[in-house]
């Protein structure tokens, strides 16, 4: 019996046009009419810790997550994400962080 092969066979998918194009690690995705580059971090490779903007969240070291800059932005724009919060980045809103005091609204 042979192993089993868990890549599909062909070889490369074809590329679509309205997808995300890709370049190298990096990958290129259209976000409120901007486009952004997304890199997803391996676990490994996550040293220090980070705050996530989408739910305000502690990202901790060995925890695998997404970097996102716009495509025109300067280092100082990198954000680190957690990957479920950059694929809902559109269903969910601003996380502003208030006292226990202010009001609401």
């Amino acid at each position: 019996m042979s192993p089993r092969r868990n890549r599909p066979h062909g070889g490369q998918q074809p590329h679509h046009a309205d997808g995300p194009r890709e370049w190298g690690l990096e990958v290129a995705e259209e976000w409120r009419g901007e486009e952004w580059v997304v890199r997803r971090i391996a676990g490994a490779a996550a040293a220090k810790h980070y705050r996530c903007p989408g739910c305000d969240q502690e990202i901790p070291p060995r925890v695998p997550h997404v970097v996102a800059w716009p495509r025109l932005g300067a280092v100082d724009d990198r954000r680190h994400w957690h990957r479920a919060c950059w694929d809902a980045r559109d269903r969910r809103g601003a996380r502003v962080q208030r006292s226990r005091n202010a009001p609401r609204y």
